[in-house]
């Protein structure tokens, strides 16, 4: 299993295109020499480009390692997370994204102040934040990973500096977001997602033709209990069901495309907002093709081994790892695809970098410097941006770099930082869909969900380290690193075995993580109504116009107008949004 002269070349390729794009952007156009322009595009950017760069934070390195581990282990059932795509990208087109987009919110963030309070925004500000930076250098370590075990752990043959080649995958993406701002990063995801659908489709039919074709491919798969039926078991302990996939899976895909900063600045940067809601209906088919092909790839590797797996003969460590050798020994013969697919890992691991150092300086430029400096030229605003995104590109990688040499516990407690999508979800939902909630309601909402998600995440590991003793973690468990709504310690679950029925912490703990984001969310919204009960609900004339979504006024509709008033969900949100535009230009 040897890397060819070709294969390094693909891979030369591809840091040298990304960066070639964030230079293009960087001296063409406006030249990045606005905020507007440098964070939001200019707000130009079409439907296709934006829909694609949505589909390439998505599918992240993870993902692409992850679900053919997944399907090879367990079987297809992993698949039905497909059914939640479709009201995981409805409702935030007709919902989210109006309400955001008709705002002009530049941060996801500023939403907060006009809806509750500036300590409000500042809370979600900071717990993004918190989020992000914990999560980018798992993003990193995991392109080190896959070109470690796709080099040097699979043979040690090609000799190459695999710091080397991390250093300059990390500073090839602080160079593009730094220089060539939003427009560069959605312009290198769609160049990104090209290759990332090449790679995986080169191991795919080349899989499959050494196997025998597709037919043979699916009847070994139905003859090791790999093609799943419809699981209807309602238990929520069960890792993966028809329902945490395809219920579980809608918070999941809320999380990131309803109010994720990453993904609603791409909202943001469109042209209209038809363009906006478009690209969501682009990405929902595009969606289910990288999951197929995940899982078809996940079924060719079982055609190749059938459950006699490297894993088990001990060639490899974790199922991650497996995957990587699946790549290696199929395409060994053909030079230049062990390159391509390693370039795919390296783009979705690129993309997702990228976008969360464009997000970060975003938030921390429109909702931490901004406000506390309005006199600022945008000259020099401009400035301090790129500043930033460069300055949190190199702590990335110095948090990769320590992160690399401490082990499996660091990444297990980095990876717990995932959990704080649920609750920010659900500081969304209280303030968009339920009026009569206030900000005290929000900020100990907010503080009860970060509570609950690190109370069952932290206790959901230390129990399976008490059982199994320290782990080894892989990316199944992790369905995005950009959404980070979930967590590394589901990984665990490893056997098909019929498990104990569990009772007390010990069954809390072993909740489904499809449910963590769900669950999470709910809590914020339960504490956050009964606490601004407590302390005075809000009335609908101390609410900013447009930031209430009247969903409870629409299923509501048979109440006699009078009690909806009580609701304040009256006023449609299309009568708001023209006096909310002077407030949230004074934002600005």
């Amino acid at each position: 299993m040897h890397f060819s002269t070709v294969d390094y070349v693909i891979f030369t390729l591809l840091l040298v295109a990304s960066a070639g794009i964030g230079v293009f952007y960087a001296f063409s156009g406006g030249r990045q020499r606005t905020t507007q322009e440098f964070l939001l595009a200019d707000r130009s950017m079409t439907c296709l480009p934006v829909s694609l760069s949505l589909l390439a934070t998505f599918q992240s390195a993870v993902a692409i390692l992850g679900a053919p581990s997944e399907i090879y282990t367990h079987g297809t059932q992993y698949w039905f997370l497909g059914c939640s795509y479709f009201l995981g990208l409805l409702i935030p087109a007709h919902i989210f994204i109006p309400v955001f987009y008709r705002l002009r919110l530049a941060s996801t963030y500023e939403y907060l102040e006009l809806r509750f309070s500036k300590s409000v925004r500042i809370c979600g500000t900071v717990t993004f934040i918190f989020q992000m930076v914990s999560v980018s250098p798992g993003c990193v370590m995991l392109g080190y990973e896959s070109l470690q075990e796709s080099t040097q752990t699979l043979s040690s043959v090609t000799g190459i500096d695999l710091w080397g080649a991390v250093l300059a995958m990390g500073l090839v993406c602080t160079l593009y977001t730094t220089l060539g701002g939003l427009k560069a990063v959605i312009w290198t995801d769609v160049f990104q997602t090209i290759v990332m659908f090449a790679g995986q489709l080169a191991v795919i039919v080349v899989g499959a033709h050494q196997a025998g074709g597709v037919a043979e491919v699916w009847r070994r798969a139905q003859n090791g209990s790999r093609i799943s039926g419809l699981e209807l078991n309602p238990d929520p302990l069960e890792r993966h069901t028809f329902w945490t996939l395809s219920v579980g899976g809608v918070f999941l895909m809320l999380a990131l495309y309803g109010v994720n900063q990453a993904q609603v600045q791409r909202y943001l940067s469109s042209r209209t907002e038809n363009e906006a809601i478009m690209s969501c209906y682009v990405v929902f088919p595009c969606q289910q093709i990288v999951l197929a092909l995940g899982c078809l790839m996940g079924l060719v590797m079982y055609s190749r081994y059938g459950e006699d797996s490297p894993l088990d003969k001990g060639y490899v460590q974790t199922n991650d790892q497996m995957v990587l050798y699946f790549v290696m020994d199929v395409l060994q013969d053909l030079p230049g695809l062990p390159g391509l697919f390693v370039a795919c890992l390296f783009s979705g691991a690129l993309s997702t970098i990228s976008s969360a150092f464009n997000s970060l300086a975003t938030v921390t430029m429109e909702d931490l410097i901004k406000p506390h400096f309005p006199a600022m030229t945008e000259a020099r605003a401009t400035l301090l941006s790129k500043g930033l995104a460069l300055g949190y590109g190199l702590v990335c990688l110095a948090m990769a770099y320590i992160a690399s040499l401490m082990g499996s516990v660091l990444q297990a407690a980095l990876s717990i930082f995932g959990m704080i999508g649920g609750p920010l979800l659900g500081l969304f939902c209280l303030g968009m869909f339920f009026p009569w909630a206030n900000s005290i309601g929000a900020v100990m909402g907010l503080a009860a969900g970060l509570l609950m998600a690190f109370w069952i995440g932290i206790g959901n590991f230390v129990s399976r380290m008490q059982t199994h003793g320290v782990p080894i973690l892989n990316g199944t468990a992790i369905l995005d690193t950009a959404n980070a709504t979930t967590v590394v310690m589901t990984t665990l679950v490893t056997s098909l075995t019929t498990k104990p029925r569990l009772t007390g912490l010990k069954a809390f703990y072993s909740l489904s993580y499809m449910w963590y984001s769900a669950h999470n969310s709910a809590t914020v919204v339960v504490v956050g109504l009964v606490v601004s009960l407590l302390t005075g609900p809000s009335k609908e004339k101390d609410l900013t116009p447009g930031t209430v979504y009247p969903v409870l006024g629409t299923l509501l509709f048979f109440l006699p107008e009078r009690y909806r008033e009580k609701l304040c969900c009256v006023t449609p949100l299309e009568d708001k949004v023209t006096q909310t535009q002077t407030i949230t230009s004074t934002l600005h």
